[in-house]
This record gives C-alpha cells, sequence and structure tokens, in this order.
C-alpha cells in the first residue's frame, strides 16, 4: 500500500475487508523508515509492539468486525502523554529514560478504541521551549521543506501526519501549540472546549491553560479522534462532566444558516497576515456566503491584550511547575526553554492575579460578542512557515498570535488549510466555536474543507 489514506478511508476499507490493520501498519513504518532521519518526528518508534497491536486488531476484526472508526488505525502520541509500555520524556534531558508505570487517560481511550500506536512524537521541550538545537534529540522538521519550521509544540505529530507515517495523533494546546504545527504542515488541529478531554497523565505546562486534542489531515478525522477521547474523568479536577455527543452526526450539514463573525482587525491591524493568507482568508468568507451562511464584523479587545494574559499565565504557571528543577537542575534544560521559564520567576502575585482578573473580563466579551454567532473566523498564522534557522528566540513576545484567544477563554477552536503560498508551504484559517458546541465547529470546518482541493495535495517528500 503506497497511497495516502485518511483514518475514515481507512476504517471503511478495514471494515470492508479491502485493507487489513497490518497492511496499513507495515505501510506506515514503511514511511518512518524512510523519512524520520529527515523530518525527526519520532523520539521513541515502537515497530514491533504496533506489529502486533496491529495483528491482534486484524485476528478481533475478522472474528467479529472493527469496533469502531479507528480499529486498527496507526496513530502516535505527542511525547507529553504518559504511555506505561514506552517512554514519556518531554524531549528534555530532565526527563530522559522516564518510563511512567500507567497510561494517560486518553492514551487508554485511544488504545480501547483499537488504534495502533506507533510511538512518541516530538515536542518542543516540556512543550514550551523550541525549536531547540542544544538537547539530545533533534527538533521535528516541516514535510513541506524539512528547512522550515513546523510550529509548536505538538512539532513531532505535525510532521508525522502530514507526511503520512501516522494518519492521527495527539497534541496539547496551551497557547497554541495543536492549531500552529496544524496550520503550518497543513493539517486539521482541534483544541477542544476547556474541561472535555482529560489531561490525565499529560504533562502539564500550564494547568488553568492546558487542553488536549487530536491532529489529523481532516476535520472528519479529528472528528473520529474526538469522539474517542472526550468525556469526564474525575482524576482531571477540571473534567467538565457532561453528555458526549456524537461529534460526526452533523458534518454534513452544510454551512447554509451559520452565523459568522470575522475580528478583521486581528489580521489587518493587529497582527497583519501577509498578501496570500489575506486573500486566502477572503476566499473562505466569500465561500460562507455562496453556501447561505451570513456574515459579519466583531470587535474584539486588540490581540496584544489578549497575549499578554496568556503569556503571563503561562509564563507564571509554567514556572510553578519547573521551581524545583529550575533550582536543583537548570543545566538539564535546552538553553530556550531555560531562558524563557525563568522570566515567571519575575511575574509578581499582582501580576498574576490581575492577569488571571483581565481574562475574566476578556473571556466575558468573547462570549458577549459570539451570543448571536456559531463561529468566529480569524486567521491561525500570519504567513507561510518561517526556515527553522530564523525562528526568533524571543518570538513568543515580540508578536501576539491569534490562537490564545481560546486558551484564555476556553473555547473550542480549530485550524484547517486554506490553500498553499508562493513557496509551495500550507496557509491556514482558524474557526472559533462557543464552548461545548464542537458539532457546530466541524460542521463549520467540513463545510469548507470538503469544498475545497487542499485534502488532495501532501508533501512531495512522503510521496
Amino acid at each position: 500500500m503506497s497511497e495516502f489514506c485518511t483514518i475514515s478511508e481507512a476504517a471503511g476499507l478495514i471494515a470492508g475487508r479491502k485493507l487489513s490493520p497490518v497492511e496499513l501498519t507495515r505501510a506506515c513504518l514503511d514511511r518512518v523508515a524512510r523519512l524520520d532521519s529527515t523530518l525527526h518526528a519520532f523520539l521513541h518508534l515502537d515497530a514491533d509492539g504496533a506489529l502486533a497491536k496491529a495483528r491482534a486488531a486484524e485476528a478481533a476484526i475478522a472474528k467479529e468486525g472493527p469496533r469502531g472508526k479507528l480499529d486498527g488505525i496507526p496513530i502516535g502520541l505527542k511525547d507529553i502523554y504518559d504511555t506505561k509500555d514506552m517512554p514519556t520524556t518531554a524531549h528534555s534531558r530532565q526527563l530522559e529514560g522516564r518510563r511512567p508505570t500507567r497510561d494517560s487517560t486518553c492514551t487508554r481511550r485511544l488504545a480501547e478504541a483499537g488504534t495502533v500506536l506507533l510511538g512518541k512524537l516530538a515536542t518542543h521541550e516540556f512543550a514550551f521551549g523550541g525549536p531547540s538545537f542544544d538537547l539530545p534529540w533533534p527538533p521535528a522538521r516541516n514535510p513541506w521543506n524539512p528547512a522550515h519550521f513546523t510550529g509548536g509544540s505538538s512539532s513531532g505529530t505535525g510532521a508525522a501526519v502530514a507526511s503520512g507515517m501516522v494518519l492521527g495523533g495527539m497534541g496539547s494546546d496551551t497557547g497554541g501549540s495543536i492549531r500552529l504545527p496544524a496550520a503550518l504542515c497543513g493539517l486539521a488541529g482541534l483544541k477542544p472546549t476547556y474541561g472535555l478531554v482529560p489531561r490525565t497523565g499529560v504533562l502539564p505546562l500550564a494547568f488553568s491553560l492546558d487542553h488536549a486534542g487530536p491532529m489529523a489531515w481532516t476535520v472528519e478525522d479529528c472528528a473520529i479522534l474526538l469522539q474517542a477521547i472526550a468525556g469526564h474523568d474525575p482524576e482531571d479536577p477540571a473534567s467538565a462532566e457532561r453528555p458526549v455527543p456524537d461529534y460526526s452526526a452533523h458534518l454534513n450539514d452544510g454551512a447554509k444558516g451559520l452565523r459568522i463573525g470575522v475580528a478583521r482587525d486581528f489580521h489587518e491591524r493587529d497582527n497583519p497576515v501577509n498578501h496570500a493568507t489575506r486573500a486566502s482568508l477572503e476566499a473562505a468568507l466569500d465561500f460562507y456566503r455562496r453556501e447561505g451562511a451570513e456574515v459579519r464584523e466583531v470587535k474584539l479587545s486588540p490581540l496584544a491584550d489578549w497575549r499578554a494574559v496568556g503569556l503571563i499565565l503561562i509564563l507564571a504557571e509554567g514556572f510553578a511547575i519547573h521551581a524545583k528543577w529550575m533550582r536543583e537542575s537548570p543545566e538539564k534544560y535546552g538553553e530556550l526553554l531555560r531562558d524563557r521559564l525563568v522570566l515567571g520567576a519575575l511575574i509578581s502575585a499582582s501580576d498574576y492575579v490581575e492577569a488571571q482578573r483581565r481574562r475574566r473580563a476578556l473571556t466575558d466579551e468573547m462570549g458577549r460578542a459570539m451570543r448571536d454567532l456559531d463561529i468566529l473566523l480569524t486567521a491561525t498564522v500570519p504567513a507561510e512557515a518561517p526556515r527553522i534557522d530564523a525562528v526568533p528566540k524571543w518570538g513568543i513576545v515580540e508578536q501576539p498570535n491569534f490562537t490564545s484567544t481560546s486558551n484564555i477563554t476556553g473555547f473550542p477552536a480549530i485550524s484547517i488549510c486554506i490553500g498553499y503560498g508562493e513557496g509551495g508551504l500550507p496557509l491556514a484559517m482558524q474557526l472559533i466555536a462557543r464552548p461545548f458546541e464542537e458539532p457546530t465547529l466541524l460542521r463549520a470546518a467540513h463545510a469548507y474543507e470538503r469544498a475545497m482541493t487542499w485534502r488532495a495535495r501532501r508533501p512531495a517528500l512522503a510521496q
């Protein structure tokens, strides 16, 4: 098998006995063998374990049929998800050789759904410091052009899915770390509502901002993955206790009747996007209008306000988590993460409390703005992926991003591909919905995605 499959396509072939999980897993492992010395997506590859799981899935499916759409599907996990059968290191010397004694809740739920775990995927160090070149493992590279950045911090997941080494995977998102690599690698990346997907067994960066979520080639595949991982977990104190809907039920309802707001100031004034991105955003808005959606302008506080709040919270909470190691073994961190974390020591209690007060005000503002909207549309990133050697060390403070807004509010958001720039690298937009309205969010994203041709194009490197 040489062609690319989405999760949905592979599930249909497996159910129809036209594709075996073993064949699919071997095809993915062949891509890993061919590509990963260039892309560095994997920190730990368990080829033997994956093939054993695939054989078991194949045997069970032959007897009883697939247990669901993820049965026999090869995936990867960002290396902050605990896995009892393989290391979890957060891409850091601090945890080199660490082997957890139990799986994270998401790891377990995906295994129960029948997925075939190929291994653990690269991340920015502790999901915050990267791209770093002074760690035991190199940073992941962008499959569209390995000289370019994947985005972060779910960098290995972005590279592995885009190149077809896995069909889907898990990332985490504290300020955009699912949506940014999804944007730069040309994927669909979903940050669910805060509390929808449990974080038990996921190494934290900032407790009040951390989200766990899926990354895949298509919106439909993200819906399939979300179905497996969503739901209450009493071990996560922030986990929401509410029914889990069918996230695929309304995927094909189209865009007609949707009420879509666009925050033009974000991408025209606060963080101006390049010409190709701006043109693609306008084309996406035109698509929604043609399909019968209502599009109107929305005014929100400047991105700099959102970024200031998010940065103070990440730095303060991140330093609190790492304070002991920062005192006892700072040399085990890469330079980039160490220098970022130390800023957290300079944040006072009054700064942190004021940031939380401002967070409440911004969340209320977003809620009021979206009271009669279904979707808010923004850019995800201002341009195509930069060269990996040109990513500024202090980029996190130099320019406000588009993604922090939904970490601060906890609203669900997805990034999807909206075309390609002059260099052939992906462009992206972000859609945001009200809390726990993932079905509407996925419907809006899928309506655009299925009407376009972008999903037919894969990186030439992976062909």
